[in-house]
């Protein structure tokens, strides 16, 4: 097997650039001089957040999401702003989406959701202090609050419930972490 999985850009074109993603196509050139195309999607980034509270039960938020014409049931989470850290951001919409203030957020690692044809990094934080505070959420967002006791969230991912791939990244960690096997 070749070990030189290098891919070298030979020209790019910005198809769409839009508030939230820009399209791009490439021409790259493979290792062996082969000449193909890349297209893909240029994402800022994003922060994410699970948040379980001393009585064992974590905050998830149900909203519909255009794409797949669902309501879909998440972790609390955001893009990245222009020049934002992802710790500012993660703590940013906690608050907004859920009311809840942080008092500090543990890393849980960054995730890769679509390596196919987006750039995208999510950020993956833990929050297990915090108070409660108004939410507010931007002004296009509708989202519904709900507190589930964890292990039902991690019932939830298992049955395929829980189909968002950070959700189920961040519910899937905690839980190896609490049985020490991380």
């Amino acid at each position: 097997m070749k070990e030189n999985l290098y891919e070298n850009c030979v020209q790019s074109r910005t198809i769409y650039k839009g508030r939230v993603v820009t399209l791009k196509v490439d021409d790259v050139a493979l290792d062996d001089g082969t000449l193909t195309k890349r297209e893909y999607v240029c994402h800022r980034g994003g922060a994410a957040i699970l948040a379980v509270d001393d009585e064992d039960c974590a905050y998830l938020v149900r909203q519909y999401r255009y794409p797949y014409g669902e309501v879909v049931l998440e972790i609390p989470a955001g893009k990245l702003e222009e020049g934002e850290e992802p710790y500012c951001t993660a703590l940013r919409e906690l608050s907004e989406e859920t009311g809840l203030v942080a008092d500090e957020l543990t890393p849980m690692g960054v995730v890769y959701p679509t390596p196919g044809y987006t750039n995208e990094k999510l950020y993956i934080y833990l929050a297990t202090k915090f108070c409660r505070a108004a939410a507010h959420p931007d002004a296009d967002e509708r989202l519904c609050l709900v507190r589930v006791k964890f292990d039902e969230a991690l019932a939830m991912v298992r049955s395929g419930e829980i189909k968002d791939a950070k959700t189920c990244y961040a519910i899937l960690n905690y839980a190896l972490d609490r049985a020490g096997k991380v």
